[in-house]
Parts: structure tokens; C-alpha cells; sequence
């Protein structure tokens, strides 16, 4: 855990959260501010911030934590389609420096820069 890292008091529980799932590794839950009309963050409970960072292990944990998107956006009744964004660094829109996956859908959605 790292001390300053928000998503890290939440999976600690310091910070509340809507959480959608949660297990030994992952925790998905609502954002708070939400870009599209279901928005969920998908988080590895481990801490660290790129995917340059990765790991044979962090990658079977990214593995695993696509897997359970797949099957959330299906339980959400996704099936027009959805969209899974990793922001890496600032100037790409990262915000909070632990890596996480934004899931996003339930209308159509746009292509922006």
C-alpha cells in the first residue's frame, strides 16, 4: 500500500467506495465523477502505477481482472458494446498514480483526443 495513493485507502477501506466486486486481488467500483453513464474503475489491490511496471505476475492479475470486466459489462446488460481505457502518465489523463482500468458504457460513446 502506498500512503498518499487514494485507490490504495480505498481498497484499505480508509475512503468509501460503490463497490460493483471485490476479492483478494481486484476491487471495481463506481467513479465519482463519471464520464459516461455506467463508469467503473477496476483496480489491482497491489500497488503500482505503469504498465511498464508489469510483472509475470501483475500480468496474470491484469489477466484475471479483464476477465471479470467481461463478465460485469455482460451482468450489466452491455451488450451494444462498452469500451476499457488505461490512462498511463499525465499527458495521458492519468490521475491517480495506480494503474486501474476505466470501464465505461450504457450509451454510445464518442471518440475524443
Amino acid at each position: 500500500m502506498e500512503n498518499s495513493c487514494i485507490f490504495c485507502k480505498i481498497v484499505a477501506g480508509e475512503i468509501p467506495a460503490s463497490k460493483v466486486y471485490e476479492d483478494d486481488e481486484i476491487l471495481i467500483f463506481s467513479d465519482i465523477h463519471p464520464i459516461a453513464k455506467i463508469h467503473l474503475l477496476c483496480v489491482p489491490k497491489e500497488h503500482f502505477r505503469l504498465l511498464s511496471e508489469v510483472t509475470p505476475k501483475r500480468a496474470a492479475l491484469l489477466g484475471r481482472t479483464m476477465q471479470k470486466i467481461g463478465r460485469i459489462a455482460e451482468d450489466l446488460g452491455l451488450k451494444e458494446g462498452y469500451r476499457v481505457v488505461i490512462n498511463q502518465g499525465e499527458n495521458a489523463g492519468q490521475t491517480v498514480p495506480h494503474l486501474h482500468l476505466h470501464l465505461l458504457g450504457g450509451e454510445p460513446l464518442g471518440w475524443e483526443k
